[in-house]
């Protein structure tokens, strides 16, 4: 059953065809969604002009304000831009969404800031190609933004198999059509996304859970990485995001309950 969001853009633009025309990707795949990815979110909003809180209110709407502790949103909308930076290359919608963050003197305020000033400075065509040239390259990109080969040096291993058979015990299925494996970065900040908004339903501190096992072991080197890597211009700073938002999450799980 689709959610009521996607069935609202939709019925925008007159069928789910023309609303897969309009965004660059294929029927079937927006066939297969029963909710808008976060990383959709804000390019369906430009083409449909259906507001991204009726979109996916869990995220951006009242809703989720109702629902969740408003740091609890706030952490879910950091992982939701998160997700979407790191499954693919953004869109000129999204990138003039970036160049409007403002910040401030907090860590995390200067990393927004050094975002849109990278968002209002280069092409969708540019970051493309760094976006190709750092994870998918010609036979592979140069960072590989898995759990299992920052963990192992492998693809597919075991931190992959223990996510999974957490993932299980939450129950959050993967989603139909994902070609990425669970622990593709982009991917578990999505499931963060969904457990700190209260989208995913899962026991209370599920979030820290898959936090402290499959997230704090290995991501925060992942994105270090990516912040001096010399192909990075963009994504540094999506790296410098990364990086520091990850030690926020890290002091606060660490305070005493």
């Amino acid at each position: 059953m689709r959610d009521p969001g996607l069935q609202e853009a939709i019925n925008a633009v007159g069928g789910v065809s023309e609303l897969a025309r309009r965004i660059g990707i294929s029927q079937p795949s927006v066939s297969n969604w029963d909710r808008i990815p976060a990383e959709r979110v804000v390019s369906i909003e430009s083409v449909t002009g259906v507001d991204r809180a009726i979109l996916r209110p869990d995220l951006y709407g009242v809703a989720a304000a109702g629902d969740a502790d408003e740091v609890d949103v706030a952490r879910a909308q950091e992982y939701a831009l998160l997700a979407a930076l790191l499954a693919r290359a953004p869109d000129a919608a999204l990138l003039q969404r970036l160049a409007g963050l403002r910040g401030d003197i907090s860590p995390l305020g200067v990393a927004h800031a050094g975002l849109a000033e990278a968002a209002g400075s280069m092409s969708v065509d540019a970051i493309e190609r760094e976006y190709f040239d750092l994870f998918i390259g010609l036979g592979r990109g140069e960072l590989l933004p898995y759990g299992s080969f920052y963990l192992t040096g492998f693809l597919h291993e075991r931190p992959l198999a223990r996510l999974r058979d957490d993932l299980t015990m939450l129950g959050i299925e993967r989603a139909e059509g994902q070609v990425e494996p669970e622990d593709h970065a982009a991917i578990l900040c999505e499931i963060m996304a969904g457990l700190a908004s209260g989208r995913l339903s899962a026991p209370s501190g599920s979030d820290e859970q898959i936090f402290e096992k499959h997230i704090a072991p290995w991501m925060g080197r992942f994105f270090t990485d990516l912040e001096r890597s010399e192909a990075a211009n963009f994504y540094r700073h999506v790296g410098a995001l990364g990086r520091v938002f990850l030690d926020i999450e890290m002091e606060a799980f660490a305070l005493p309950a």
